[in-house]
């Protein structure tokens, strides 16, 4: 009994620590640099966009030497904003109201659309045909010409920290979410087809963080231990790579990204490591190995080699694995990061945005890989620095206590932001279960955007800065 009573008192313990750090993340008013919710980047890396208490803003990363302020909202605390590629359609979901999207066209100050959902959404995902709203058991598949819901994947597996992603590609458009809350399986969903394609069993732990390559054609995976990272073929499965984060510690993946070309992919964590992987072709590596060095190390390397066939699954799974390329040492650990790999001035550029309000912007040798160094940083929140290069920060303070409670009691608190992300989720608090959705159109758009909709531009819709979109007409399910 007094058994019994102790762990009640530390799963109360728990669930107090918990509301109290999810609250604290909605308002950290002591801390100026902690007022930004939520950052991500655009699907092909060439904007930024970040929600804050007051509202939202959209950075253009064409340049290294400055940060350009495309947009900036001032209203409300915006826990989601994902802006399309570069078009001037972004969906939102503000704290204040955590059950409602918003679609709207910033450039013209218009809300398209707007759907209400009866559990707190966790995450929004979009490409050119496709708009996901993911909630803790369900998704809901809208067609983004017209914003109708097309499909609702009902029962998933309790997922609360919102764990998804979405290709960017329409011809291999993929959605990929956990088919299980007990292992690392991947369940991944033609979104154009509307069924269900192939389950991936990619982890014996739960699944943390998801990424597509562009083309859709590759998924790169990672656990909650953290240690490894792995990139499999969609249309079959088939494991292409496996890379070793770390031995000694796990950790919680925040974001996993490619690079356009698919040559290299990034890695992000609550440590202040950011790694870089190179994937290389498989039929590259033999060759690369025997073009080692000759000498007592590479007799050494053969010998290690040779003799991984006698040696346990686990052991020779370690001496098959790759390394980092690269890697990136940040001036802080324990809070939540997004990391990028883009070009920008025709050079590799590796991005991070923190939870801190910081852009990171560091330059990524392509030849030697190594340390990365880090060339501007800049304030993305409201404070005085906001789009100025600064000094480098102080370490964070924040440290995630999930990590270092039994895993039966951090289970029963509420998640930290969904991986992929920085938001503040407070609302989840007031969840219910998933169930019916509701949309409304601003009455005085119906005629502008019904008339686009008659006269699209010729070959479709090409979603640049002048797409009209179409209204979405009043559903309930």
């Amino acid at each position: 009994m007094q058994n019994f009573a102790r762990n009640v008192d530390v799963l109360t313990q728990g669930l107090k620590a918990g509301i109290s750090r999810v609250m604290n993340l909605a308002n950290q008013e002591s801390d100026p640099a902690s007022s930004v919710l939520f950052v991500n980047f655009n699907q092909d890396c060439t904007s930024l966009a970040v929600g804050t208490k007051t509202g939202y803003r959209l950075f253009s990363l064409s340049s290294v030497d400055n940060l350009e302020s495309i947009y900036e909202n001032v209203s409300e605390d915006i826990c989601i904003v994902e802006r399309l590629f570069s078009s001037s359609l972004v969906a939102v979901v503000s704290l204040n109201s955590p059950r409602k999207l918003k679609v709207c066209h910033f450039k013209k100050g218009t809300e398209i659309c707007n759907y209400s959902y009866s559990n707190t959404i966790l995450a929004v995902k979009l490409n050119r045909v496709r708009l996901v709203v993911c909630l803790e058991e369900s998704l809901y598949i809208h067609n983004i010409r017209d914003m109708k819901v097309l499909h609702t994947i009902r029962d998933t597996p309790p997922n609360p920290f919102g764990i998804c992603t979405l290709s960017i590609n329409s011809d291999n458009c993929f959605l990929a979410y956990p088919g299980s809350n007990s292992i690392g399986e991947v369940q991944i969903f033609d979104a154009v087809n509307l069924h269900a394609e192939t389950m991936i069993p990619a982890h014996d732990s739960p699944l943390a963080a998801l990424g597509f390559s562009p083309s859709g054609t590759k998924i790169a995976t990672a656990s909650e231990k953290g240690t490894v990272i792995r990139v499999f073929f969609i249309r079959d499965g088939t494991k292409l790579y496996e890379f070793r984060r770390g031995v000694k510690r796990c950790v919680s993946i925040s974001s996993l990204a490619f690079s356009m070309d698919s040559t290299y992919l990034c890695c992000s964590s609550n440590t202040e490591t950011v790694h870089v992987f190179k994937l290389e072709e498989p039929n590259q590596l033999p060759r690369l190995a025997s073009e080692e060095k000759q000498g007592w190390m590479g007799y050494l390397t053969k010998a290690v080699s040779a003799s991984a066939s006698y040696l346990p699954s686990q052991m020779t799974d370690v001496f098959n694995q790759g390394r980092s390329f690269a890697s990136v040492h940040l001036p802080f650990q324990g809070l939540r990061n997004v990391c990028a790999i883009t070009m920008i001035q025709k050079v590799l550029r590796l991005l991070v945005a923190s939870a801190d309000g910081t852009l990171y912007v560091y330059n990524l040798d392509t030849k030697e890989g190594g340390d990365c160094t880090l060339l501007k940083q800049f304030r993305l929140d409201d404070s005085p620095r906001q789009g100025a290069e600064l000094p480098p920060v102080p370490a964070a303070t924040m440290v995630d206590m999930r990590a270092m409670m039994p895993r039966s009691v951090a289970s029963c608190i509420p998640p930290i932001p969904a991986p992929g992300s920085i938001s503040s989720y407070a609302g989840i608090l007031k969840g219910c279960s998933s169930g019916s959705i509701s949309g409304t159109v601003e009455s005085e758009l119906l005629h502008e955007m019904a008339a686009a909709a008659e006269s699209p531009p010729k070959g479709g819709f090409q979603f640049d800065d002048d797409t009209e979109f179409p209204p979405v007409t009043q559903k309930t399910e």
